[in-house]
């Protein structure tokens, strides 16, 4: 029987390539991956665990923008490592006038987050979860 160790990576179709590419950049070069490859019309991101590439939608796609609650993607996290680094992932987002949706705050016992947008509306979220029931937690 076939069994998955691991997602390899995400692709996400955006309505401005420029804009979103120079978003994600920005994104991933904070939390420290690095270009994996580039190809004219797609680019992706890798920390070494983690990949993550977007592409332009076609003309079609463009007339439908993405709506949080329609069937599809709802939010994509990224899972780091304190919650410290959720709250400087915010602190981040503000500087760069990245739209919080829902800031960093205890969501569930022990899952600790912050959830902010994409330039086409996508959510997205920094997370931490056991940090607290760890041995050595900062809580």
């Amino acid at each position: 029987m076939a069994r998955v160790v691991g997602i390899d990576h995400l692709v996400i179709r955006v309505g401005n390539f420029e804009r979103s590419k120079a978003f994600y950049d920005r994104l991933f070069t904070f939390l420290g991956f690095e270009i994996l490859g580039e190809y004219g019309d797609a680019i992706g991101w890798t920390n070494g665990k983690t990949r993550f590439w977007i592409g332009e939608a076609d003309e079609e796609g463009k007339k439908h923008p993405h709506r949080i609650g329609n069937i599809g993607f709802h939010h994509y996290a990224f899972e780091l490592r304190s919650r410290k680094d959720v709250d400087d992932l915010e602190a981040f987002l503000k500087r760069e006038n990245v739209p919080i949706v829902d800031p960093a705050a205890e969501y569930y016992d022990d899952y600790y987050a912050v959830f902010f947008l994409d330039p086409d509306g996508l959510k997205l979220e920094g997370m931490k979860y056991g940090e607290r029931g760890s041995a050595g937690g900062a809580g």
